[in-house]
């Protein structure tokens, strides 16, 4: 019998913030995927809940404040090629904002920018996967319930 080593396993915890039809991106700002649009998210910190972190790390990378009990699941993605750096395990999360609501660039985004919901373009990561998963529950719901901010 072979015994293997135990594979490292990083979580994250990523957002797709719509805002009308429309999805918030960020541009990153370093490899992997430098330059290439993706959804705001990053690291779930020591003591920090999924949702938690996917509230901080939508607020440090554009500047949107969502409380994290006003995001909801839309699932885990664990494929275990979903980032060259290694097995990342996110909890991906949607929240419905306001129409007015604007994002700023900041921490690790480059730039950020709305785009649509339904045909997002190519995303960096398998954060087109969790887009059309976030759209057909939105389309499903057919009530856009606005987060409180």
């Amino acid at each position: 019998m072979t015994e293997t080593m135990p594979e490292t396993i990083r979580y994250t915890a990523d957002v797709v913030c719509i805002r009308g039809g429309d999805v918030l991106v960020i541009e990153r700002g370093w490899p992997p995927h430098q330059g290439k649009l993706a959804l705001p998210g990053g690291h779930v910190d020591a003591g920090e809940t999924s949702r938690e972190a996917a509230a901080r790390e939508l607020l440090e990378e554009t500047g949107v404040r969502i409380r994290p009990e006003a995001l909801v699941l839309v699932g885990v993605y664990d494929a275990p090629e979903r980032d060259p750096r290694g097995r990342y395990v996110t909890a991906a999360y949607t929240a419905v904002v306001p129409d007015d609501t604007t994002a700023t660039a900041g921490d690790d985004a480059a730039a950020v920018r709305w785009v649509p919901l339904d045909t997002p373009g190519e995303l960096a990561f398998d954060h087109g996967e969790i887009v059309r998963a976030a759209w057909r529950r939105q389309l499903a719901a057919n009530r856009p319930a606005h987060a409180t901010c």
